[in-house]
């Protein structure tokens, strides 16, 4: 199962240079499947990627990633004597999601690109035959692999052959919903902060502030205000709040919008550069406070919600559809998710809030509303929490985490259909491996087949 998951991590790897120089080492070829080949370089640097992105990097890594190296060129070979399709959009949509994550990451495309020695033009370039090869490798892989199933004897199978001594142990997991109302600031407040939005765009513009300036100090966004409310937008990226895109690709180059809400509270963006689809930008955002008058009706409001679902008359999921604000619930319904994106979370997954709480729920029971505060989104609002189920802290079993042992059972039978496949139809394939790269015992099976194929 982790030779599966190093070989989806190489399949995603995307090579990005490091800023500082490094001393130039003689490349050369150290594997060929069919007509395509493999660099030493390409290996170093697919390590230097899991190393800077906090991947486990496995031991004897140059050879095991060599060896998902080669098992990527005969799937994206075999993609193309298939025909699977791969479009030129969804590899561009892929380079773009990349060079944004980069520049999310450093802050801005120019860091990148003085971090990288070159143009974002030249990074997407360079990289694009890669992407394309790796997309073709994953289509591949997901039609050797997408019929795999397990039966539930498959899964005991499994269970029965983990050593005892080893079964993992784990804590406490807890099922919790919320639903969570954010009151509606006064009409007195919203037009308070305009005012100071259009202030701050009047001192930007008399040339008396700068907007980086301004954005450290008032900006209520924690995830742009230490860059000066610097971000990089695209236009068909659907994570954006449609409102604030709108806002930014209607201004000229230097130009600052008049005060716009959206769903996190009131803006004004300047557009700083624009390229087609890609732009930078600068906002400072703020969000109209709420009055205690406000909260009670929240809260009020949410109190009636509760005697719902006390009574019966409403299950919890419709009820987290229907009343609350929080946009991750519109996605993955009212739950807390833990860092897996699944419903069960463990203490330390949870705010301090909620954990005060556990004491005094017993499970299929509601708590009173309270107020709460989003720290994310710097906003204020009042909670409800429903606590649907707890287990007790455990060892791995059969009866506790089915669900578990089932999903690694079945990448174990994915692992080895996609072996299996690849046993079959390397000698389809010519083999080239260098000698000194040959001695590791995963690479047998590719030596083997060189060797094979050099006699003919």
């Amino acid at each position: 199962m982790k030779r599966l998951l190093l070989f989806v991590f190489c399949l995603l790897t995307f090579y990005f240079s490091q800023a500082q120089p490094q001393k130039v080492v003689a490349d050369k070829i150290i594997a060929v499947v069919g007509d395509r080949i493999i660099l030493k370089s390409d290996i170093s640097n697919t390590i230097a990627d899991m190393t800077r992105q906090g991947a486990q990097v496995p031991e004897n890594a140059n050879c095991a990633v060599l060896d998902q190296a080669l098992v990527s060129k005969v799937l994206m070979m075999q993609a193309m004597k298939d025909s699977l399709p791969v479009s030129d959009d969804e590899i561009e949509a892929e380079l773009d999601q990349r060079v944004r994550y980069f520049v999310n990451q450093y802050g801005s495309k120019e860091t990148v690109e003085q971090m990288a020695g070159k143009s974002i033009y030249q990074i997407k370039d360079d990289a694009r035959e890669s992407v394309k090869e790796n997309k073709l490798a994953q289509a591949m892989q997901r039609k050797i692999v997408d019929g795999v199933k397990v039966t539930p004897a498959e899964v005991q199978a499994y269970f029965n052959r983990i050593p005892k001594d080893t079964l993992p142990f784990f804590e406490a997991e807890y099922q919790i919903g919320q639903i969570i109302i954010y009151p509606k600031a006064s009409r007195e407040m919203e037009t308070y902060v305009v005012s100071e939005l259009m202030n701050y765009k009047r001192q930007v513009e008399a040339k008396t502030a700068s907007f980086e300036s301004l954005a450290k100090r008032y900006s209520e966004d924690p995830g742009s205000k230490e860059r000066g409310g610097q971000y990089q937008i695209n236009r068909q990226d659907k994570t954006w709040d449609p409102a604030f895109v709108n806002a930014a690709f209607r201004l000229k180059e230097g130009q600052i919008s008049n005060p716009f809400k959206t769903k996190f509270g009131y803006h004004i963006v300047q557009l700083v550069s624009r390229n087609g689809d890609e732009a930078t930008v600068r906002h400072i955002l703020r969000i109209p406070p709420v009055n205690e008058e406000e909260i009670a009706e929240a809260t009020a409001k949410l109190d009636s919600v509760r005697k719902l679902l006390v009574e019966g008359k409403m299950d919890f999921n419709t009820a987290g559809g229907k009343f609350s604000d929080d946009e991750a619930a519109k996605f993955a319904g009212p739950y807390l998710l833990n860092r897996r994106g699944e419903t069960l979370v463990t203490i330390d997954e949870m705010d301090k809030s909620v954990v005060s709480l556990l004491d005094k729920l017993k499970i299929g029971e509601y708590s009173q509303p309270m107020p709460y505060t989003d720290e994310q989104a710097s906003k204020k609002g009042v909670r409800l929490l429903y606590l649907k189920s707890k287990s007790e802290p455990h060892r791995m079993n059969m009866r506790d985490d089915y669900n578990r042992i089932a999903s690694a059972a079945l990448e174990e039978k994915k692992f080895k259909t996609l072996d299996k496949w690849l046993t079959t139809h390397i000698n389809t394939y010519y083999i080239m491996l260098d000698p000194e790269e040959g001695a590791c015992p995963q690479l047998k099976k590719w030596a083997d087949a060189a060797k094979a194929y050099a006699a003919h």
